[in-house]
């Protein structure tokens, strides 16, 4: 993990938006540009303006809009991202919106929000994600995974990821889902917290995500199973 950034006046937040809508952007950028560790350092009104500008600009946050005219704001999370690993996405939208949640995450945002979000608390999620936080609504994500759990209609096939995870591996997963800190799943699992910051590495190497609440999603896809709660390390 590479440690947390710090920002000032002198290296400041560089953001860059892309909303359809020029009032929005305006606003956004005014909000933003108050703030003396934020910078507004460019905008996209469409999916072909941003691939284009945003990778030039060098963002480390970028504030994307999920409905776009031509597109939508998560494929344009998942290609900047691809471009530039170290870009914090946080996807802005009126919809509150289930599917477009799990895709935002699968995609790798670091956070979704909706419009309605007080200003002050759009600056704390910006200043959130560039720091290599998660901001995600809490009320969606837990709603999220709920349904995700209660959905007998759709039984996926286990993922090989998953069934390349061990079995204590598997256990910590199962409680990265319930949204247990690595303390809390310690001391359930007898484990040091680093010992469990270790798991959780690999965990996510292997299932090829960067994120935990990316790992959380695939969680609810384990099969129920009693913890192995044992003392092991």
């Amino acid at each position: 993990m590479t440690e947390a950034r710090t920002f000032t006046e002198q290296d400041p937040i560089r953001v860059f938006l892309v909303d359809d809508h020029e009032v929005v952007r305006r606003g956004l950028t005014d909000l933003l540009d108050a703030e003396p560790d934020i910078s507004v350092i460019g905008d996209a009104d469409n999916v072909m303006h941003a691939l284009a500008r945003g990778p030039a600009l060098r963002p480390d946050v970028a504030v994307l809009d999920v409905r776009l005219p031509d597109g939508d704001g998560i494929s344009v999370c998942r290609e900047l991202r691809s471009q530039m690993p170290e870009l914090a996405c946080l996807m802005l939208t009126s919809f509150d919106d289930e599917e477009a949640l799990l895709d935002a995450i699968m995609a790798g945002a670091a956070g979704y929000v909706l419009k309605q979000i007080k200003g002050s608390d759009l600056i704390a999620a910006v200043r959130t994600v560039a720091s290599g936080q998660s901001m995600l609504d809490p009320t969606t994500t837990a709603r999220l995974m709920r349904s995700l759990r209660a959905d007998p209609a759709e039984e996926p096939a286990m993922a090989p990821e998953l069934a390349s995870l061990s079995p204590r591996e598997r256990d910590i997963l199962a409680l990265i889902g319930d949204g247990l800190t690595n303390r809390e799943i310690g001391k359930k699992l007898y484990l040091s917290e680093k010992t469990v910051k270790n798991h959780i590495s690999r965990l996510l190497a292997k299932l090829g995500v960067q994120r935990r609440v990316q790992a959380a999603v695939l969680a609810s896809h384990l099969e129920p199973h009693e913890p192995t709660d044992h003392p092991s390390r």
